[in-house]
């Protein structure tokens, strides 16, 4: 008795991609457009090509993540662990445990830390103080005074933006990736 059903798997999880060359006209100019800014559509763009206008309409936001933050990639990479190991989501945990350590430069038992909730330390006052600020939000604290105040004075107003902002969007990719179950080893259509 087989006790799963082929039918509930797709090309990325349970959802199944379509092939480039059968995109309609509006799925295709926002996977071109995705192409454009990210030089690839990553994981969950898979799927937000489904709805092509808010694929269009926030892919500019990762793009902007990964070449205008104020924020440098080390303390992107600590804000998208903490959250996506809040979620929970697989893809985006296993994708950006590596990303963190290859590219980030942040030592492997740090990432764990981070990933699994436990506690951290940075030497870098910036790094440190966006552990703090993403590890209170996404423990829906509001942030102290003191730790606000230090967040300012090392990050800015942009700064902080930036690390809600991001915040929101690996909430947003978290749960896309949990919705269709993506698991960590998905690859999804060559294209």
């Amino acid at each position: 008795m087989l006790l799963h059903d082929a039918g509930d798997f797709g090309t990325f999880g349970r959802f199944v991609e379509t092939p480039v060359d059968q995109m309609g006209d509006a799925t295709r100019k926002a996977y071109d457009r995705t192409l454009q800014l990210r030089g690839l559509v990553p994981g969950p763009h898979k799927i937000w090509l489904a709805n092509p206008k808010l694929l269009e309409s926030i892919v500019t936001v990762g793009a902007y993540f990964q070449t205008e933050s104020t924020l440098t990639k080390p303390e992107i990479e600590i804000a998208t662990c903490v959250v996506t190991g809040h979620w929970k989501a697989a893809y985006a945990i296993y994708e950006h445990e590596r990303i963190a350590e290859r590219l980030g430069q942040l030592e492997p038992q740090k990432v764990e830390g981070l990933i699994a909730g436990i506690p951290v330390t940075f030497d870098d006052p910036r790094q440190k103080i966006v552990y703090e600020l993403a590890s209170a939000l996404v423990a829906c604290r509001i942030p102290p005074i003191g730790m606000f105040r230090r967040a300012q004075d090392l990050l800015g107003d942009a700064g902080i933006v930036d690390v809600t902002v991001l915040m929101g969007w690996f909430s947003a990719v978290s749960l896309t990736l949990m919705a269709y179950d993506v698991p960590s080893n998905a690859v999804g259509l060559d294209q």
